[in-house]
């Protein structure tokens, strides 16, 4: 009997000291317990270092940056050169007199100062060449009289430098007048029967 009670006791004792020992708790157990509610993934899935997100890239090769598309024409964008030059054919159907009277005015002083200096140029290299003096003597000697007769007195170089300046006024009168004339003219014809026409190209 008393055996008995003694082991009935000593497995009594053994179990209760058994339930009163807590149960020990595993660092995994609450993120097992936890995985239901969404907490134990969080803690699981943690974010990339940076929190930068991966570069996307774009279809070729690996590792390689995406070239730009060549232009056309070359390497350098140039237009291929052409094989013929481009011809386009225009008409003059109207002119604009005041504009011709006045290219006319401002050619026709350029010529008139031209021809001024022009004159007194040459008589200043005639007079060095003593052309002017041998003409006078030769003068003289068909005068039987022996007249005191000087050319100078008619082809001096004011006299005709001062020549020179009139019919330059007047080459400046008339080619201006003229000019816009002839514009009248050709526009009054080109209404008629059509104006000039031109053929330009690019060569």
């Amino acid at each position: 009997m008393s055996s008995d009670a003694s082991d009935g006791r000593g497995e009594g004792g053994g179990s209760a000291r058994t339930a009163e020992v807590p149960a020990a708790k595993l660092p995994g157990a609450a993120g097992s317990s936890g995985s239901g509610d969404g907490k134990g993934s969080s803690a699981r899935t943690a974010p990339r270092p940076g929190g930068k997100q991966a570069p996307v890239r774009t279809p070729g090769r690996p590792g390689q940056p995406r070239r730009p598309a060549p232009r056309p024409g070359g390497p350098q964008g140039r237009r291929p050169a052409r094989s013929t030059p481009r011809r386009v054919r225009l008409t003059l159907s109207r002119v604009d007199p005041w504009s011709v009277m006045k290219i006319a005015f401002l050619l026709s002083v350029a010529l008139g100062i031209a021809m001024v200096v022009m004159v007194a140029v040459l008589w200043t290299v005639l007079q060095g060449m003593g052309v002017w003096g041998n003409l006078n003597d030769v003068l003289r000697t068909l005068d039987k009289n022996g007249s005191t007769f000087d050319i100078m007195d008619y082809i001096g170089f004011g006299r005709v430098v001062s020549l020179s300046v009139v019919f330059a006024v007047i080459d400046v009168v008339l080619m201006t007048a003229l000019a816009t004339l002839v514009a009248f003219l050709y526009n009054i014809c080109a209404s008629l029967v059509g104006g000039v026409q031109m053929t330009l190209s690019d060569e």
